[in-house]
Parts: C-alpha cells; structure tokens; sequence
C-alpha cells in the first residue's frame, strides 16, 4: 500500500465526515419543516380511520372524505383554541389592572395561614416560604405580552403548514409509499410496503388510543373541578389531561398544577375551613383518576394498539427519557413500534426478534 492510496483513503473519509456534517446541519436548519412533518404523520394516523369510513362506508370520493376529515379537525382545533380565548382575556384584564400589593397580600396571607395550620400540629412546614418574594417578577408580565403576538404569528404558520401537509397525505395515500419503493431495492419491497401497513395500522390506533385516554382524564376532571366551582375549571382539566401525554412526569406536573390553581382560586377564603378542604378533595379527585388511567386506560391502549408488554413500555419509556429527555418519552412507543415492525419483517428468524415480535402475529 503506497502513500497515494494512503492519501486518497484519508481524503474520502474526510469528504464523507464533511458530507455528514453538512447533513446535519441542513436538517438542523429545517428542523422547523421536520416537525411539521412529523405532526402531519401523527395527524394523517389518527385521521386515516376517519377518511377510510367516509370513503369506503360512505361511498364518499376521495377528495370529499379528506375535506370532511379535516374540516372537523379544524372544528377540533378552534373548540380547544375557544376554550383558552377567554381565559386570556381575563388574565389579560386582569394584568392591566394589576394591583401587585394586594396580590402580595394574598398570597402571603394564604402563606401565613397555611403556616399557622401546620404550626399548631408542630409541624414546620412553610417556615422558610416567609422568605421568598413571589412577585418579584410580576412587573416583568406586561413584557411577556409584547412577544404574544409573535408567537401567535409563527403558531399560525404552523398550523397552516401542518394541515397543508396533512391534507395531502390523506389524500395522496400512496405518497409515501412510493417514495420508499423508488429508494429500496426490489428485492425488498414487498417487505418494505408490508411494514408501512402494518406500522400504518398500529400507530392509528396508538394515537387514537390516546385520544380517547386524554378525553377521559378530561371528563373527570372537568367534573371534579366544576363540582366544587373551581374558576376556569374546564381550561385546567383540558392542561392537566394534555401533561398526561408526558409519560410519568406529566401526571405529576399536572397534579401540581391542578393543586396549585385550585388553591390560588379561592384565595379570598379562610385556608382551614375552605382553602384546604376543597384542595384535598380535588387531589382525591385526580388520584382516582389517575388509577383509573393507569389500571385501565393504559394497558387497553398498550395491549390492543401497539401489543407490547407493560413492562416492556415501562423500559422503553424509561431509555428514551435518558437518551433524549422529555420527547423521547412522549416519542419512545410510537418509534420502538416502528423499530419492532421492521424488525418482524427482515430478521423474522432471529430467536431475539421472534421473542420481542411474537404479539405482532
């Protein structure tokens, strides 16, 4: 081996380390246009039911299903965008007319009291909250409005560029299918088609399966807030129901949050008489809940959806928050499906896949 080869092997390497880098940073300037795809795709799953029903039940054409489809998206959409327009107005009232002494006030007084509570059973729970200014920062929120309208304006692009792609995933069905017959081998085609179906099937009902979880976590906070007329009652429900989506942590997060607004919303009441009872029953509210999500709700989805065992999800969940955070839980199923399935159908033979793959027969 002369230098000659030597030099040629070291530059192509340094050309293919270059292109990659390259690569990545053209998807990371796209980034945008990536997660647009990718809700698109979650989007097209969960409506490709609905249009299949439309057409083949129906006997709709094809470009008539897809409108419905995404007309009642749309009405989706605007009923949860609906539901938060007067809470922003009245927070937005409330900001301009802000009076951050007696705010202060408030809360403290709701400290003192709690501390007082847990003072005469000895227990010194709130001792150091005397310390924390709270409100600090609230004469910063008017600033925070300022950026509102941006964000508001990019949400807006986002939206209409997801349903655009969405549109037209539903309606050319065969788009992506043809994009991976021109770049595999013919060899496996077939294999690769077969896995598209399958993976099609079992993420629409993954994804449909959480809808349908959400909605009930929905309704019975929504009750549970209302009974005790909690303002704003359906907002929270709806945010708390939404954090379920965060496997493990957002159920957590929405129990705080849930305790937390429904303490805040009553901050005019005696903390013993009022405050405290109305919080414990609301939290009793959420833990049965919660039970029945997690005895229930869950393993139906997991087990009838994607077919993989609850301890197999619980690890799966748990890698994926180690690897990439917060999304890799919320994305950890869906991509181990889809790993699972490509499996199944090129290493069917292999006595790890088979053991893994076996509830995909």
């Amino acid at each position: 081996m002369n230098s000659r080869i030597i030099a040629n092997g070291i530059l192509r390497a340094v050309a293919v380390l270059v292109g990659i880098l390259i690569f990545l940073y053209f998807l990371y300037k796209i980034q945008s246009v990536l997660v647009y795809l990718v809700i698109a795709t979650v989007l097209s799953l969960i409506a490709t039911p609905v249009q299949r029903f439309l057409k083949n039940k129906l006997k709709f054409p094809n470009v008539l299903a897809v409108v419905i489809t995404m007309s009642m998206f749309l009405l989706v959409i605007m009923g949860i965008i609906s539901m938060f327009i007067p809470l922003i107005k009245e927070q937005g009232h409330n900001i301009s007319l802000l009076n951050t002494e007696e705010l202060r006030r408030r809360i403290f007084n709701l400290f003192h009291e709690i501390d007082l509570y847990f003072a005469a059973r000895r227990i010194n729970l709130f001792g150091e909250l005397k310390n924390i200014d709270l409100t600090s920062n609230i004469a910063s929120i008017p600033s925070l409005l300022n950026s509102f309208v941006g964000v508001v304006g990019t949400f807006s692009v986002g939206l209409f560029s997801v349903l655009f792609i969405t549109f037209f995933f539903l309606k050319d069905t065969k788009m992506l299918h043809n994009v991976f017959v021109l770049v595999t081998p013919d060899k496996n085609e077939a294999k690769i088609l077969n896995s598209l179906k399958t993976i099609n099937d079992l993420l629409s009902r993954y994804f449909i399966g959480l809808i349908i979880q959400i909605s009930i976590l929905f309704t019975i906070y929504s009750i549970t807030l209302l009974i005790f007329n909690i303002k704003s009652a359906v907002v929270i429900a709806f945010l708390c129901a939404l954090l379920n989506l965060i496997p493990y942590i957002g159920p957590l997060i929405g129990g705080v949050l849930m305790i937390l607004l429904t303490m805040t919303s009553s901050l005019e009441y005696d903390f013993q008489t009022h405050i405290l009872p109305v919080t414990l029953y609301v939290l009793f509210g959420y833990i049965i809940a919660q039970l029945i999500d997690n005895f229930f709700s869950q393993p139906i989805i997991f087990s009838k959806s994607v077919k993989s065992h609850p301890l197999e999800i619980f690890l799966i969940i748990v890698i994926g928050g180690l690897l990439f955070g917060i999304t890799g839980m919320i994305f950890a199923v869906p991509s181990y499906t889809v790993i699972k399935v490509v499996l199944k159908e090129f290493l069917s033979d292999n006595p790890i896949v088979k053991s893994l793959t076996k509830g995909l027969d």
